[in-house]
């Protein structure tokens, strides 16, 4: 159920306040989301008028307008508030200080743009859904606090993410308000002689005109891009207005006004990256403008503009299984880039082969599919999701074993200030010192942490839990009066929820109800439940928060049946439902609870990142082993549900892992808890908590994932986007004409052995190896024959582990038509060996050894 505000029905009367000169940066402050991850600088608006700064849901410059001169006029009178401000000002001048910035490997005229459909930096700037916008804004924070240079590339939606409201059955309702630009940190882009930058779009020989606007993100900026101007008709003004609005036709058009008109955008602003990352597929459209742009500026050929193009493009993939790629007609494409077509004398068909996904045929455009094809740097954001993005796209390097494909991993991560609780780092610069904030991925270092007394700790933990207890009380009171429902009632939940009391084992999930996340699984047993729950003398409280997209049947159907569970007599003050999961409240329950619980479908969880903003805080997780949580997981910071095996039926899975879930919580977690000393806490959950901190901290921050990107993504893409360029982009063209060479000769690449293999050796000796191979007209140089050696061969001659022997090229052959390769194998090893050997393309200037996928085995 989906409800819009509509335009017209309430007006907001505005004191437009003046700002005495003492606080004149207050208005600066507010501009920059460096306030998203300074807490002080939060609180300091707050102190203003605390009321208020809740009613306007924490946005700093729509405070500012309502706030009264007279608070003001006072705060600059007051000694306390000014030391509180100068401190912020001073913190924020040091981080903005050019001195701060050079923290990366990159040059200073390289320029990473960074494209992404949602960016979720605040609840006050909501151009974000979930994971995905949230992760985004985490990277981009990080990318500032190193001054790298970079910019982001989004949409500028008029409504983010919708409000949701639950009703008295349980029922969604998601409510759709308009933002007012004007009290968002964002303004317009003005080229050098001060007029705002639009820039044109064609959709189905249509022009539709796109704003630039722009955001500060700390030290660096974002342009987002707005369609709702007065020169376009309604139909596009409504393109940008709602994120992940519509249906496939709003769709497609949003993924290009990103994709191109971002491309465009970038280069009106006279910026020139030297690194193209597509954060998912959406924006996977630059790729064609790029090209486009490389055959009009370079006179390039299709061929040739596409390797430069994919030479510094990176794609990240989110999506844990192939239904969730975007995808589209064929004729939608076919109407939405017709001038394309001609741009770079392709035809239609050679456009939609493009987006062809090898495992569903010519069916329809698939985006993953042209990120893949445009870009030469490809990862997933776990081990587990690189795997299996590996397996789905194992289609476009056909014949490769899946564990050597281009497809690589770097592990999603958190951004530490944002989500690291401000008692937290009060505790550290008293314990380990200032300096942690430099040193978060040195592992050694954070081994201080267990030296905290412990009784300071568990205090820490315990006030983090009341205040959550404090918030979660205001969201069950709210939800319950706006379902008129009674006092007494709301008295007996709050009374035997035991919302005072931070003794009480609190268990939260809070997430996105996307089915594959069983949000429901904890209630597959009620009887099991029961007993867990219903223990006078170790009581479990179970708190649950998230949104489904409206047009999720299913994740609603799991948010009633959680809200009808609840409201049981004897669970009614043991399960609590909260609406309207956003980042504020995600902070309050990450930091506040004791367990964070997480029960995906494996392999279904690509990352996920909650769990790491729990984990960093000292809350235990107990999750599946997926996403994260396979790398995280080290048997001492927390619990695992070892996924139960894939061969059974998704309903026998569930139960499989249902009673995991009940075992361990009964059998562990409970006791653990309560197995208090007299001092009121219990040792053992401390040392667990203190482990799930510092494994966590040192392995799962933004530092240490933007460092990855750098050295194993961007660096090589930048050297490799340079050297193509090189005398009017002669690399390109040469790469462009030996792959075409390739692609023509290879269906008749044979090998053939000469030698007889023999069935045993004594350990030193060597084997005498020698292949024929037929070429077909290739030369010895286009190719390079290996051989796979491993105690174990998979079905396609290895496995990870494997050694790669390269053969020799001896002479041509009396034929005339094939060559000899030789080997001389040493093993170097004893025992039951197989070997395999193969044949592939080879050139120095591929990305990847394997990234054309054509291999011949023998």
């Amino acid at each position: 159920m989906e409800q819009d505000n509509l335009p017209g029905t309430r007006f907001v009367l505005e004191t437009s306040p003046r700002i005495p000169a003492r606080l004149s940066r207050l208005e600066e402050l507010a501009n920059n989301l460096w306030y998203s991850w300074d807490r002080p600088a939060r609180t300091l608006f707050a102190r203003l008028h605390p009321h208020l700064w809740d009613m306007v849901g924490a946005n700093p410059i729509r405070f500012l307008r309502r706030v009264s001169e007279h608070r003001l006029t006072d705060a600059a009178q007051d000694q306390a508030f000014l030391t509180a401000y100068n401190r912020v000002l001073s913190a924020y001048d040091t981080y903005h200080a050019p001195a701060q910035r050079k923290l990366h490997q990159l040059a200073d005229n390289d320029l990473v743009a960074y494209f992404c459909a949602e960016f979720g930096f605040h609840e006050s700037f909501p151009i974000y859904s979930g994971g995905l916008g949230i992760l985004a804004g985490d990277y981009c924070k990080a990318a500032s606090d190193i001054g790298l240079p970079f910019v982001g590339v989004g949409l500028l939606y008029r409504q983010g993410y919708f409000t949701q409201q639950i009703n008295r059955e349980g029922r969604q309702i998601a409510i759709n308000a308009d933002s007012d630009f004007d009290e968002l940190p964002v303004h317009p882009a003005l080229d050098a002689s001060g007029q705002e930058i639009c820039v044109q779009v064609e959709l189905e020989r249509r022009v539709v005109h796109v704003k630039v606007w722009w955001a500060r993100i700390g030290n660096l900026k974002i342009y987002l891009l707005d369609t709702d101007l007065e020169e376009n008709p309604m139909e596009d003004r409504e393109i940008t207005h709602r994120l992940y609005g519509g249906g496939r036709k709003i769709r497609i058009e949003q993924e290009i006004v990103l994709g191109v008109g971002g491309v465009r955008a970038l280069h009106r602003l006279g910026l020139k990256p030297t690194v193209w990352h597509i954060n998912e597929g959406h924006a996977a459209f630059l790729i064609l403008e790029r090209v486009r742009d490389m055959v009009r500026r370079h006179s390039l050929d299709f061929s040739s503009a596409w390797e430069a193009v994919a030479a510094n493009t990176v794609f990240t993939t989110h999506t844990p299984v192939p239904a969730g790629h975007d995808h589209f007609p064929r004729d939608m494409m076919v109407a939405n880039f017709p001038g394309l077509l001609e741009d770079l004398n392709i035809d239609a068909g050679q456009l939609l082969a493009l987006g062809n996904d090898p495992g569903e045929g010519d069916t329809e455009f698939n985006m993953t599919a042209l990120a893949i094809r445009g870009s030469r740097l490809q990862n997933g954001v776990s081990r587990i999701h690189r795997d299996v993005s590996a397996q789905i796209c194992a289609g476009f390097w056909p014949g490769i074993p899946v564990f050597e494909n281009p497809m690589s991993y770097v592990t999603n991560a958190v951004h530490v200030p944002t989500f690291l609780a401000r008692e937290w780092m009060d505790l550290f610069d008293r314990f380990i010192g200032g300096e942690w904030r430099n040193r978060l991925s040195d592992q050694p270092f954070w081994e201080a942490v267990h030296d905290i007394p412990d009784h300071l700790y568990w205090s820490v933990r315990q006030s983090l839990k009341s205040q959550m207890l404090v918030a979660v009380r205001e969201r069950v009171t709210s939800q319950h009066y706006r379902n008129l429902g009674n006092d007494a009632h709301l008295d007996r939940i709050l009374k035997h929820a035991d919302l005072h009391d931070p003794n009480v084992l609190t268990i939260g999930f809070a997430r996105r109800f996307a089915t594959y996340k069983r949000a429901d699984l904890l209630f597959t047993n009620l009887d099991w439940l029961r007993q867990i729950l219903l223990d006078p003398e170790r009581p479990v409280l179970f708190i649950f928060a998230g949104k489904a997209h409206p047009a999720d049947q299913p994740g609603q159907d799991i948010i009633r049946r959680i809200h009808d569970i609840a409201g049981l007599p004897e669970f009614q003050d043991k399960i609590l439902l909260l609406e309207n999961y956003d980042m504020g409240l995600a902070r309050r329950l990450v930091a506040g609870v004791d367990v964070w619980l997480n029960t995906p479908l494996y392999p279904m969880e690509a990352s996920g990142t909650s769990g790491m903003k729990a984990g960093i805080n000292g809350t235990l997780n107990l999750s599946v082993l997926d996403g994260w949580w396979g790398e995280g997981y080290d048997g001492k910071n927390g619990w695992a549900i070892r996924p139960a095996p894939d061969y059974l039926e998704e309903s026998q899975r569930s139960q499989e892992d249902a009673r995991t879930l009940y075992e361990i919580i009964q059998d562990q977690v409970v006791p653990l808890y309560y197995d208090r000393s007299k001092y009121g806490y219990s040792p053992g959950w401390i040392a667990k908590s203190k482990r799930s901190m510092t494994s966590t901290l040192t392995q799962f921050n933004t530092g240490r994932m933007i460092d990855e990107y750098q050295q194993r993504f961007y660096l090589p893409a930048i050297r490799q986007g340079l050297a193509y360029q090189q005398d009017q982009y002669a690399q390109a063209r040469s790469l462009a004409i030996w792959k075409e060479r390739i692609y023509r000769c290879w269906s008749k690449v044979s090998l053939k052995r000469l030698d007889v293999p023999p069935k045993r050796m004594v350990f030193g000796s060597k084997m005498h190896i020698q292949v024929a191979a037929q070429l077909d007209g290739l030369s010895p140089q286009d190719v390079r024959v290996e051989l796979l050696l491993n105690r174990s061969a998979g079905k396609h001659g290895g496995k990870p582990g494997q050694v790669n022997f390269v053969f020799d090229t001896a002479s041509l052959l009396e034929n005339g038509t094939e060559h000899l390769y030789t080997l001389d194998l040493d093993p170097g090893v004893c025992g039951q060996l197989d070997y395999r050997i193969r044949v592939y393309p080879c050139h120095s200037l591929l990305t990847h050894p394997l990234e054309m996928g054509l291999i011949t085995w023998l």
